[in-house]
């Protein structure tokens, strides 16, 4: 099941212009495990994105290890039905996402070793539409 937050104070959020050309300056350093995967461009990652990704490590990994999830989606995305007119509003909430600077981490593993931690983050690279790489804890 995707995650959403359990309750917001507005159901709609506004878009802001969502600069998508930004490198993140914080959560860019692994801060639990020793191997994590790094986003390389930015955008939106999707809640059901991030679940398939979280499954895929998890059935590879097994009981073995520790996986964090370093982040979580906040925003609601609204979205019109196919051809309805203009006006009638904003349109329901379609799905939720999180818009993440290139340079974030998204997920960090403890506990495994390099070539498992490696396969886990391929078989989750499949799952995102952005951009990844793994980068591990320096000595």
């Amino acid at each position: 099941m995707p995650l959403l937050p359990a309750r917001v104070k507005y159901r709609k959020q506004q878009t802001r212009g969502w600069r998508l050309d930004h490198v993140a300056t914080s959560g860019n350093k692994l801060a639990f495990g020793d191997f994590g995967i790094q986003v390389l461009e930015s955008g939106e990652i999707t809640a059901r994105q991030l679940e398939a990704a979280r499954v895929t490590a998890a059935h590879y990994l097994g009981r073995s290890g520790k996986m964090w999830t370093r982040v979580f989606p906040h925003h609601p995305v609204g979205k019109h039905p196919a051809e309805s007119r203009m006006g009638s509003g904003k349109g329901e909430v379609n799905y939720w996402a999180e818009f993440v600077d290139a340079g974030h981490v998204i997920f960090e593993f403890a506990g495994v070793t390099e070539d498992m931690a490696r396969e886990a983050m391929r078989r989750q690279a499949f799952k995102l539409s952005l951009r990844t790489r793994m980068i591990k804890r320096n000595g």
